[in-house]
């Protein structure tokens, strides 16, 4: 595999600018995560003030994630083709513009239009960052360099829905909920012009052609099942709901036969076959779509809950859930001191558990405190579900990546972190839609939370019963210890 660079950047970067290019990276890593939660926040204010029915508050999110799922399979392969450098401007300026677009926004339409664009350019911008920080660093950097994430990761998880509420609250210029898109806009014209100064231009010169069929089938499967779990409720659940959702299982069972055939011509699938005969993989997928899930379709429910069903400002809501990503800090940190390497797969199964005894601690305070449960009595169990979070969170990729041969990592990586992201509109999809339906039955906010979570403990039981397939450790030289 040979690699061209411009004449310009050939090599390893100078130190200063491989750095600033890395703070453009993450720069860019920041608008992503950020706009991941924001709307978790501001969505019943959105829905407030700019109409829409109920289902306007899972768009929000489902519509950035799914598009987000199914171009994230590709968008690493596209900086392959046509230079990294070039699609992280792109990239980048199709998600401001696209933010700026949500920002203008006049009807519901608009919004989720412009969020499903925000999706697809940064499933462009973010695998290019990855790609182009392996290229800049010397391997004696690369852990460092990688390092930087963390923190970036986490200070975005704890500040994300804080900021959101305190932008909704805020109203700087009247501006209101439209804020929380508006901010991207000096972010990503920053990261655009330091882009386009820094970064080093780098493209595989032997890079294979785009599977376009592929993509097609995958996007339409996930549509085809994500489309009516949200929009079935409020039509009544006409027959073509189920319809649709069966059709999506035949669109992927049509997109395995593809994608088993393109590879046995020779020609470089999306997603390659081979995967799929490895069953820690599988497991490992099925266990972190039932994850994801869960933890984005809780995340929503939350927020409605304490807003919609405690009176409580967004900024305020923000604040509640501030005790679920501090414990994820301490969960994430506690797995780096060691524990990740020591436990392996006993770790993630540990996490689960705690996780799922956060959930129970938090039903049970839910049905005992009632309607005037403050967000200090909520905190214990968003805290254990923090903490859980963390060290479930820490060794999944690597124990589920590990029985990967090296010539599949890329698409493996690819489509768990597309796993990753379709887990997200699903839970929103499922557990949204199960809640509104509750509300719907005449059911209280409490005991429509309640039976929130407790569904959450069960995909987190369904998560812990997988992780028998996956491997005990995440490298071999661990297996014998």
């Amino acid at each position: 595999m040979t690699v061209t660079a411009s004449a310009a950047t050939t090599g390893i970067q100078p130190y200063r600018r491989r750095w600033v290019a890395l703070f453009v990276i993450l720069a860019a890593e920041v608008m992503d995560l950020l706009d991941a939660l924001v709307t978790v926040i501001a969505a019943p204010t959105i829905r407030k003030e700019l109409g829409g029915s109920e289902s306007l508050v899972q768009w929000l999110g489902a519509g950035y994630t799914l598009a987000m799922a199914v171009g994230l399979i590709t968008g690493g392969r596209l900086g392959d083709l046509f230079g990294r450098k070039r699609m992280f401007v792109i990239g980048a300026c199709g998600f401001t513009a696209a933010s700026l677009l949500c920002g203008l926004a006049v009807s519901p339409e608009m919004l989720i239009a412009s969020r499903v664009a925000q999706g697809l350019f940064g499933a462009v911008m973010i695998p290019q960052g990855l790609g182009l920080i392996k290229e800049m660093f010397p391997p004696s950097e690369l852990g460092k360099a990688f390092g930087m994430f963390g923190p970036v990761m986490t200070i975005s998880s704890v500040g994300g829905p804080v900021l959101a509420g305190w932008l909704v609250d805020a109203d700087f210029f009247g501006t209101g909920w439209r804020m929380i898109f508006l901010i991207n806009l000096p972010i990503g014209l920053a990261a655009v012009l330091a882009a386009l100064r820094y970064l080093p231009e780098y493209r595989l010169s032997d890079a294979t052609k785009l599977d376009l069929p592929g993509v097609a089938l995958v996007s339409a499967a996930a549509f085809l099942l994500v489309f009516p779990l949200i929009q079935g409720r409020e039509l009544g659940w006409p027959a073509w709901t189920f319809v649709s959702m069966a059709a999506s299982v035949v669109m992927f069972a049509l997109f395995g036969r593809y994608e088993s055939r393109r590879a046995a011509s020779g020609r470089d699938p999306l997603i390659t076959p081979s995967l799929f005969h490895k069953r820690a993989f599988t497991g490992g997928l099925v266990a972190g779509l039932a994850f994801f899930s869960g933890m984005m379709g809780f995340g929503l429910v939350f927020s409605l809950y304490t807003q919609i069903g405690l009176g409580f400002t967004p900024l305020e809501a923000g604040l509640a859930a501030l005790p679920q990503a501090i414990g994820g800090v301490a969960g994430f940190a506690l797995a780096m001191s060691g524990l990740q390497e020591k436990l392996g797969r006993g770790l993630l199964q540990i996490g689960t558990l705690v996780m799922g005894a956060g959930a129970a601690v938090l039903a049970v305070t839910i049905n005992l405190a009632g309607v005037e449960v403050s967000g200090w009595q909520l905190a214990p169990g968003l805290a254990l579900v923090g903490i859980g979070m963390g060290l479930t969170m820490a060794p999944f990729f690597d124990i589920v990546l590990a029985g990967v041969e090296p010539h599949e990592s890329g698409s493996a990586s690819g489509t768990l972190t597309g796993i990753q992201q379709l887990g997200g509109a699903l839970g929103t999809a499922v557990l949204g839609t199960l809640f509104f339906n509750l509300l719907a039955a005449e059911w209280s906010f409490g005991s429509s939370m309640q039976v929130t979570v407790w569904v959450e403990v069960g995909l987190l039981a369904l998560t812990f019963a997988l992780s028998y397939l996956l491997p005990r450790r995440a490298r071999p030289e661990q297996q014998a210890h």
